[in-house]
């Protein structure tokens, strides 16, 4: 695990319940180290810290932060609460949270017997960096549209290490995040993406709800060894429930690897092999190199399947919405000025779903 103890020697940041210091390893070495203020407590300038530095010793995961894991000289207070989910389970940061629907919840009479999401569209995405072009293109067309987030455990599981969702909060951009699975730190906790998608609806009267992981996904250049597998069940989920599943296709014009190039081996293998319900599939059409739109096209080719309804969208307007994002674009290093396919497949299906929504101006076009 490569436990370390270091020294805080600068706060730089903080967003949400998620703090951002300079901190100076024992041989010297300066870091950004993070830490989750209602687990660990605020570190002190001056103060030792205990980190774990594994991943940023591997170049891993988002951010290139070590983890402030424990101030060891100021324990924080412990003051037992509501509610009885565990998230995290039995690791040694266990967290326990009140889930919306437990029996302690101001509403679980609300969900107890709940069984529908009323036609509620459901946008699906496989990076947490589509979240913000989405929610640009909803309110292109839609600009007060209830947009609720809900952010499954396939990335990192508390929801205050994203940056991108405590801005859009803070902005009036969305409602909230409810965080689903092994996932904590929401606005709102949920057992799983179904009892997520209710609560969206249920309690916080939701018009559209988004799915993604958390920043920091996985992948192993495997046929199915990603965690976005994940967003196939979200699909499937919303279906059951009564809504309206869509998709946002994971693409790319400039990503270094083949396999994502056009549209991602994720989205392909997820749509055609996981989601097994009605789905629409928000295809963005725009000027593209000759190579990526030949290659986008056989890869639509490959989704035409009874199940899924390929819809063909234009989306070069949305270059102007996404010029002014509600959140800074960026997507595996990639700002949209690199990469905009990346963020125009994402709004299209935003504005998509908010076309879509009952009593809009632009409903059944």
């Amino acid at each position: 695990m490569n436990w370390q103890h270091a020294t805080i020697v600068a706060q730089h940041k903080t967003w949400g319940e998620a703090a951002e210091f300079d901190a100076e390893l024992p041989g010297g070495q300066l870091v950004r180290a993070l830490a989750y203020i209602p687990q660990v407590g605020e570190p002190r300038v001056g103060e030792s810290v205990l980190v774990t530095t594994a991943t940023h010793d591997r170049g891993l995961g988002t951010g290139g932060f070590v983890m402030i894991v424990a101030i060891p000289g100021r324990l924080p207070a412990y003051t037992p609460g509501p509610g009885h989910v565990v998230k995290a389970r039995y690791t040694p940061l266990q967290y326990m949270v009140m889930g919306v629907d437990e029996q302690e919840s101001p509403y679980h009479a609300l969900l107890r017997d709940a069984d529908s999401i009323a036609g509620m569209p459901v946008i699906a995405a496989d990076l947490h960096s589509a979240l913000p072009a989405i929610v640009a293109g909803i309110h292109a067309v839609r600009p007060g549209a209830r947009i609720a987030y809900v952010m499954t455990d396939g990335g990192a599981l508390p929801a205050w290490f994203s940056q991108t969702a405590h801005a859009l909060r803070e902005g009036g951009h969305i409602l909230g995040t409810i965080s689903a699975g092994q996932a904590y730190g929401g606005e709102l906790e949920a057992v799983n993406v179904h009892t997520a998608l209710l609560a969206a609806r249920l309690v916080w009267q939701a018009d559209i709800t988004v799915v993604t992981q958390g920043p920091g996904n996985l992948g192993t250049d495997t046929r199915w060894g990603f965690s976005g597998t994940s967003l196939g069940e979200a699909l499937n989920a919303a279906h059951v429930l009564g809504g309206r599943p869509i998709a946002a296709l994971r693409a790319s014009q400039a990503d270094p690897r083949s396999r994502h190039v056009g549209i991602s081996h994720h989205s392909l293998t997820v749509l055609t092999r996981v989601v097994h319900v009605p789905c629409a599939v928000v295809v963005p059409q725009l000027p593209l190199p000759d190579d990526v739109a030949s290659r986008l096209a056989e890869q639509v080719r490959q989704l035409k399947r009874d199940h899924l309804e390929l819809v063909p969208y234009p989306a070069q307007h949305l270059d102007s919405v996404l010029r002014h994002p509600p959140a800074p674009l960026r997507t595996m290093g990639r700002s949209y000025e690199e990469d905009p396919l990346a963020f125009l497949a994402a709004a299209a299906a935003g504005e998509y779903a908010g076309k879509i929504l009952p009593g809009s101006s632009a409903a059944g076009k």
